[in-house]
């Protein structure tokens, strides 16, 4: 086998080792990055409840001055529309609810808590509410994640009570690793990201030190090969 052809194979090997960490990083939320997070376990309520729908920014971001929608992900455009509209179940723009583009039935049903907007709070308080996925969305956050659902349960069986609770927003969350709603992910996967690029930069520098300690042994044995071959040749008389 060709010595050259195989020593040429070498450097690819860094090559795609080098192009994998740069695409892990660039695929990987920067640290501090502001990801909408909603509850990853389905809220379950009582026919009849006042329901909060949890949702937030993390860390905290001040979202007065940005547009959130809520919507039904499930619910499909009236067919009768022409123009396909979007009706959603709150709508808040320019500082303020847009009551004419929410659906009919949900009317005076919903409300934002706009005193805690500033800290990323964009829970929605629903009353007499409805079974199904709940979308909270931010169009304009200068972010990957600018989006969560969460799923609401109507059970009969459970008592009628109030889901009201402290409305801070890191006490909104209910974790389920099931779940695909990333939730602490700027800050949880930083770990991740710097033990494997020190995993991958170790392999780089074996590798290479390998191929290095392999020309070094090959450039050797030409020598020692010309070497010999010099003192197998006659003198000249």
């Amino acid at each position: 086998m060709c010595t050259c052809c195989s020593d040429s194979k070498k450097p690819s090997f860094i090559v795609t080792l080098w192009a994998f960490i740069l695409c892990f990083i660039v695929r990987t939320p920067a640290q501090g990055e502001v990801l909408v997070i909603g509850s990853n376990l389905p809220i379950i309520a009582a026919p009849g409840d006042d329901v909060i729908l949890p949702c937030h920014l993390e860390p905290m971001f001040d979202v007065q001055g940005l547009t959130v929608e809520w919507s039904k992900p499930d619910m499909k455009p009236d067919p009768s529309d022409r123009l396909s509209r979007v009706e959603y179940v709150h709508l808040y723009r320019d500082r303020q609810e847009v009551p004419d583009m929410k659906m009919a039935s949900y009317f005076r049903r919903t409300e934002l808590f706009m005193d805690d907007m500033k800290h990323g709070n964009i829970s929605l308080n629903v009353s007499e509410e409805d079974n199904g996925r709940y979308r909270c969305f931010i169009p304009k956050l200068q972010s990957k994640v600018k989006a969560a659902v969460v799923e609401l349960v109507v059970d009969p069986n459970v008592a009628k009570t109030s889901t009201m609770a402290p409305l801070h927003p890191r006490n909104l969350q209910t974790p389920d690793p099931q779940d695909t709603t990333p939730t602490n992910a700027g800050r949880s996967r930083v770990p991740v990201v710097v033990a494997v690029v020190t995993l991958l930069l170790v392999l780089t520098l074996a590798g290479f030190a390998t191929y290095l300690s392999h020309r070094i042994f090959q450039k050797l044995k030409q020598k020692h090969q010309k070497d010999d071959e010099t003192q197998k040749q006659p003198l000249s008389v």
